[in-house]
């Protein structure tokens, strides 16, 4: 199998694929980014937990099938929620400047 070198411009790729930043086209494609990162990041620490969806759904007073779409990236919790889902999780969230 042959590879290239190429180094490749990301933000290149996703400007032609999906438009640039402030697109609508942009935009719908970042939100869908963010609630798949969001669903890993909650699904890899409920893992790591060791509590399945329906043991985190009753820690946070909801049902399994709330957690389940968050999991798959169907919905994006509300901010609310997902501190109550990371407070359950015996995990905290730092915000730092970027």
């Amino acid at each position: 199998m042959k590879t290239s070198n190429k180094i490749t411009d990301y933000s290149a790729v996703l400007a032609s694929t999906y438009g640039e930043h402030g697109t609508p086209e942009r935009a719908k494609f970042d939100e869908e980014a963010y609630a798949f990162y969001t669903s890993q990041v909650l699904l890899d620490a409920r893992k790591n937990a060791r509590l399945t969806q329906a043991e985190l759904a009753k820690r946070i007073g909801a049902d399994k099938t709330y957690i389940s779409r968050i999991e798959k990236g169907v919905m994006i919790p509300s901010v609310a929620t997902f501190y109550r889902v990371v407070n359950a999780l015996g995990l905290s969230v730092r915000l730092t400047p970027a």
